[in-house]
C-alpha cells in the first residue's frame, strides 16, 4: 500500500503543477462539468450511499451519525450546486496583492499562488468530496481526498463524478485523487507527506481525528481541536438582542463547531438580564450549569465544575458564569477558550472594539451569534474547515486561503552593491 499511496502522492503533484497554470476559463468549465456529472450520476450516487447507509444501521451507528452520512436527492443537488458556487467565486491565482518600487527603481509585487498539493481527511460526510474537491481545484491545487471508511462507498461514487467533469474539460484525473483504501494506515503516509508530495493537510471530522492528525502530521495542518466558543453579554447588551443572539448560538444547531458553549454575564446587568436569559434557554430545552450566582435564579440551574468552562458540549449544554466587567470577560476567554468564535453583546463601541482586539480568537463577533462561523456565511462560497491556527489561514478556509503567494520583482538591470 505505501507504493499505491507515494505514487498517488506523485501523480498529484505533476496534476498541481499543471493546474497552477490553468486558465480560470479552464478551472471553471471543469466545475461545470463536475456539477453537471454529479446530477446526472445521482442515481449511481444514491445506490452506492444507501449501501453505506445500511452498514452504519447494522454497526449501530447513531441517529444522528447516520443523518450526516444519508444523502437524498436533494443533498445531491445542493452539492452540485454548492460545486456551481465555487464556480462563480473570484479566481484567487495570479491576485495581485500590493505592490511597490523601490529607490534603486526595482518593482516588486506580491501575487497569489496556489500551494501545491492539500491532502484532506475526513469523517462520515460524503458531500465533504465535492465541496473539497471544488475548492482546491478552484485555488489551482491538486487534491488528495481520504473519506471515512464509513462513507466509502458514497465517496468513489462522488468521485468518479468528478473524475468525469475533469476529463470533460480537460485537466489532469489526478487532480482530484481518493485514497482507494480503508486501511487506516493511508492516513498515517499522508499525515508524513508521501515522499514530500503533500504541502497541508486539512483534518474534517472529530476530536480523536484531528487529534491524530495534530499529533502525527509532517506537514502544515490547518485545522482546530475544539470550538468551546463564548457569548459575553456586556453591562449595555440591549436584553431583547442578547436574548436572541444567546438562544440562536447555543441552540440553532448545538452540533457545529460554533455553536456557543458558554455564556458570560457582566455583574453590572446581572440584576436584569440574567435571570431572563437562563430561563429562557431552560424553557428551550437547554440544560445549564451555572456557578453560584446564576444557580440562584432558578432551581434547574446545576453546578458548573471548572472543567465545564473548558468543555465543548456538542449538545443542548451551556454553562453560564457572572463576570466582573471586560477585563474579566478577556481573560476567561483567555483562559478557557480555543480561539475559534467568541461574540460580545453590547450597545457600548469602546467595550466592543476592546473586545474584538484583545480576544485572540480566528473570528470576533459584535452583536451577532457565533453560529455565522461558516464560510458560505463569510461569502467564501464553501469552506474546507476552520482554523484556529497562527498561520495564514485562520477562521472558514476558502479558496482565497487554500493559497499563498510568491514576489515578482522586476528590474533594468541593477546589481547589488
Amino acid at each position: 500500500m505505501a507504493a499505491q499511496m507515494l505514487e498517488l502522492g506523485r501523480l498529484a503533484r505533476a496534476a498541481a503543477r499543471r493546474l497552477a497554470l490553468a486558465p480560470t476559463d479552464r478551472k471553471d468549465a471543469a466545475l461545470e462539468a463536475i456539477a453537471s456529472a454529479i446530477r446526472q450520476r445521482r442515481d449511481t450516487i444514491l445506490a452506492a450511499n444507501a449501501e453505506d447507509v445500511a452498514a452504519a444501521r447494522a454497526d449501530g451507528m447513531a441517529a444522528a451519525f447516520v443523518d450526516r452520512l444519508t444523502l437524498t436527492p436533494e443533498r445531491i443537488e445542493a452539492m452540485a450546486a454548492g460545486v456551481e458556487v465555487v464556480r462563480d467565486l473570484a479566481d484567487p491565482v495570479g491576485t495581485l496583492i500590493t505592490e511597490w518600487d523601490r529607490p534603486n527603481g526595482l518593482h516588486i509585487e506580491r501575487v497569489r499562488v496556489p500551494l501545491g498539493v492539500i491532502g484532506v481527511i475526513y469523517e462520515s460526510r460524503p458531500n465533504v468530496t465535492a465541496d473539497a474537491a471544488a475548492l482546491c481545484l478552484k485555488a489551482g491545487n491538486a487534491v488528495i481526498l481520504r473519506g471515512g471508511s464509513d462513507s466509502f462507498r458514497s465517496s468513489q461514487a462522488i468521485h468518479q463524478a468528478i473524475v468525469a467533469g475533469l476529463e470533460k474539460a480537460g485537466l489532469p484525473p489526478a487532480a482530484v485523487s481518493l485514497v482507494p483504501t480503508r486501511d487506516r494506515a493511508a492516513v498515517g503516509l499522508m499525515l508524513q507527506g508521501l515522499g514530500g508530495t503533500v504541502d497541508v493537510i486539512v483534518p474534517r471530522g472529530g476530536k480523536s481525528l484531528v487529534a491524530r492528525v495534530q499529533d502525527e502530521a509532517r506537514v502544515p495542518v490547518f485545522a482546530h481541536l475544539d470550538g468551546n466558543c463564548h457569548v459575553y453579554v456586556h453591562g449595555a447588551a440591549d436584553l431583547g438582542m442578547a436574548r436572541a443572539i444567546v438562544l440562536n448560538a447555543k441552540l440553532r444547531r448545538t452540533g457545529i463547531c460554533g455553536a456557543a458553549e458558554t455564556l458570560l454575564v457582566d455583574e453590572a446587568c446581572a440584576g436584569t438580564h440574567l435571570k431572563p436569559l437562563v430561563t429562557a434557554l431552560l424553557d428551550a430545552g437547554c440544560a445549564v450549569r451555572g456557578d453560584s450566582l446564576t444557580r440562584i435564579v432558578d432551581p434547574r440551574v446545576t453546578p458548573a465544575s471548572e472543567e465545564d468552562w473548558a468543555t465543548e458540549y456538542l449538545d443542548a449544554i451551556i454553562a453560564v458564569k457572572v463576570v466582573n466587567g471586560l477585563t474579566d470577560a478577556i481573560a476567561h476567554v483567555e483562559r478557557h477558550g480555543s480561539h475559534h468564535t467568541d461574540a460580545i453583546v453590547t450597545n457600548d463601541q469602546a467595550a466592543a472594539d476592546r473586545f474584538m482586539a484583545e480576544v485572540d480568537s480566528a473570528i470576533v463577533l459584535h452583536n451577532a451569534s457565533t453560529q455565522f462561523a461558516d464560510g458560505g456565511e463569510f461569502g467564501f462560497g464553501a469552506e474546507i474547515g476552520i482554523a484556529t491556527g497562527r498561520m495564514h489561514a485562520r477562521g472558514p478556509v476558502g479558496v482565497e486561503q487554500l493559497t499563498s503567494f510568491k514576489y515578482r520583482i522586476r528590474g533594468t538591470g541593477q546589481i547589488r552593491p
